[in-house]
């Protein structure tokens, strides 16, 4: 059996329990080198072998899974973050189909969400947004037409926008062309959640001139939206002593 496992943004102990608990089982574990912290492996028995993916083709990382399940081992295939965003696991999940090798997904915290945590930022925050993006500029990989930063702004939602630290001056460039405004805020986090995480609050006007400033220029995850500083935003309903709930009766005006 091969499992998928979110390494989560970097804190060690941000790995969920039961991707902690697959490590502790694992007889294998193949892990993204450049990016997940090594401190997860001390979760890992001595007598597990281990393996740097970085350093390995798709067709080599595939020979190892195959390999183990031959020997009738657990494989732990550990990518940062969490899985399902960036992380090129559908083209191994379908290689291993033709294999007729089982596999499983644990699923991890994503860099936004661990930035979110690192600032105390709410995404969601009614009246200013109730969306988040998830994006990234073209790179390496391609992005569809109709995915471009430009188009995304035109909402003003709350955007995370990964893989794109190299091209912030563009970045800036199309997003104030999408609509956003260059003094909107938004934030540079560097290595969310790890001991050498750095964050800045900026603007949609200032992100290549922070990262300059600060020399960042990779592994840094941007965010944009009003809900980076949270002002003038409005309460929730939820909570409001006029509203009912399937818990709660809403106050009468005179109990107010």
């Amino acid at each position: 059996m091969v499992y998928f496992v979110g390494a989560g943004t970097g804190a060690p102990d941000l790995i969920t329990v039961r991707g902690m608990n697959l490590l502790k089982q694992a007889d294998v574990i193949i892990y993204a080198g450049s990016l997940v912290n090594p401190e997860l492996l001390k979760y890992a028995e001595k007598e597990c072998d281990i393996y740097d993916s970085s350093k390995f083709t798709l067709e080599e990382v595939l020979a190892i899974m195959k390999k183990a399940e031959a020997e009738g081992k657990t494989t732990v295939r550990l990518h940062t973050g969490e899985p399902s965003i960036y992380g090129a696991v559908r083209e191994q999940m379908d290689e291993l189909d033709k294999l007729g090798i089982d596999y499983e997904s644990c699923p991890g915290v994503s860099a936004c969400f661990g930035a979110a945590a690192s600032l105390n930022i709410e995404y969601t925050l009614p009246g200013v947004s109730q969306s988040l993006i998830i994006t990234r500029m073209a790179g390496k990989t391609a992005v569809p037409e109709k995915e471009s930063i430009e188009s995304f702004a035109a909402h003003q939602a709350s955007m995370a926008i990964y893989l794109s630290t190299g091209m912030l001056k563009e970045l800036s460039e199309r997003l104030v062309a999408g609509g956003y405004d260059k003094n909107t805020p938004a934030a540079l986090v560097y290595k969310a959640t790890w001991p050498e995480e750095e964050a800045y609050i900026c603007t949609v006007g200032t992100l290549y001139d922070t990262a300059a400033e600060h020399n960042i220029t990779k592994t840094a995850l941007v965010l944009v939206g009003e809900a980076v500083t949270h002002q003038n935003y409005k309460k929730s309903r939820l909570y409001a002593a006029d509203f009912s709930t399937e818990f709660r009766q809403a106050k009468k005006e005179q109990e107010l």
